[in-house]
């Protein structure tokens, strides 16, 4: 009987993403950055982004950015279930008996339910599995900004006791997002006419602001909880729990987001679009509304669900991104999709 090749036993390569990102999670658990490289590393982690943004911003032809602000049909969808679909799983999961969670973690699997859609993720998956970027670019960004007032409204009512203290919200805050994503997006759509040719030459430019950012962001996350000694404070069995349920919780969405898109007969391109956007949560949006929400008390435990989330839609999104990135792509495209040409390819 012949013996099957090597490389025939294993026919899938590694996915080095995915190494790059349990990587990064030992090494933020070992070497957090702290003082100075944290300062560091915030700046890093705000200038990468930008420049996604700004990358993006070149390569979408003005015409599919505005054909994805349109079509509204999709972005009510996402917000639907940014807003309304993950808040009535949270009260579910958090209806559970006292000593499954206990009150802090159940608040904050609570909280991480009423946040917006995270941005740089979503863009960076739908670009990874060819999906609709410009509405993407959009959806997520009108999530975030509507977030900003929206989920301290939505924490209010269903937290209710949890939270002590006012709410103070500054300026500050949307004119963040408006900087530091929209601004860079943007910049990148007037100067486009000189450089588009030029990225769409450099792909791989691209590659490495998508995967860039999401390690940033991840070992920042990982680093400050760490520096805060909460995984110190959970029994293995709690955390355990809490892993399952974010799990869960991930998987319902992902469903559930998957049957809504093909019921509204979504192509390729916006399928992507409304399973990426709608499963999300954003981090970055997140721990600056914690630390708001939760003055005075202990933040680091009321963030561990969003973290311990957030690290899995990444690693399972990239999964399913990667994976859509390798399927043939139907001929008839969506009509609000970019065109091939403005869809930033990925090499593996």
């Amino acid at each position: 009987m012949p013996v099957m090749p090597f490389r025939h036993r294993f026919p899938r390569r590694v996915d080095w993403y995915i190494v790059s990102l349990l990587a990064t999670i030992g090494l933020a658990t070992l070497l957090p950055a702290r003082g100075t490289s944290a300062d560091v590393l915030g700046v890093a982690t705000k200038a990468a982004i930008g420049l996604l943004f700004f990358v993006y911003g070149a390569r979408l032809s003005p015409q599919a950015a505005f054909s994805g602000l349109r079509h509204w049909r999709l972005h009510l969808s996402i917000l639907c279930f940014t807003f309304v679909v993950f808040p009535i799983l949270g009260l579910a999961f958090t209806a559970l008996p006292p000593y499954v969670l206990g009150a802090e973690l159940a608040t904050g699997l609570l909280f991480l339910c009423v946040l917006p859609s995270t941005v740089q993720s979503a863009v960076a998956f739908t670009s990874l599995a060819r999906g609709n970027v410009a509405a993407t670019v959009c959806s997520s960004s009108f999530s975030s900004l509507l977030g900003v007032f929206l989920t301290p409204l939505l924490a209010a009512v269903l937290l209710q006791g949890n939270l002590g203290g006012g709410m103070h919200f500054s300026a500050g805050q949307m004119l963040s997002i408006l900087v530091q994503l929209l601004l860079p997006f943007g910049l990148g759509q007037a100067v486009r006419p000189w450089i588009a040719d030029w990225i769409t030459r450099h792909r791989r430019i691209t590659m490495v602001c998508d995967r860039g950012s999401i390690l940033l962001v991840v070992y920042s996350a990982f680093g400050q909880g760490v520096d805060a000694g909460i995984w110190g404070r959970l029994s293995p069995a709690r955390l355990g729990v809490l892993l399952t349920l974010c799990a869960l919780l991930l998987a319902l969405v992902l469903a559930l987001s998957a049957w809504a898109a093909n019921r509204l007969d979504s192509g390729h391109e916006d399928r992507v679009t409304i399973v990426f956007c709608s499963s999300t949560k954003s981090l970055a949006s997140g721990l600056p509304i914690a630390s708001v929400l939760f003055a005075g008390k202990d933040v680091g435990l009321a963030v561990l669900p969003l973290m311990l989330y957030h690290t899995l839609q990444l690693m399972v999104c990239a999964v399913i991104a990667r994976r859509w990135s390798e399927q043939p792509v139907a001929e008839g495209r969506s009509a609000t999709s970019s065109p091939a040409s403005d869809a930033p390819a990925v090499t593996a």
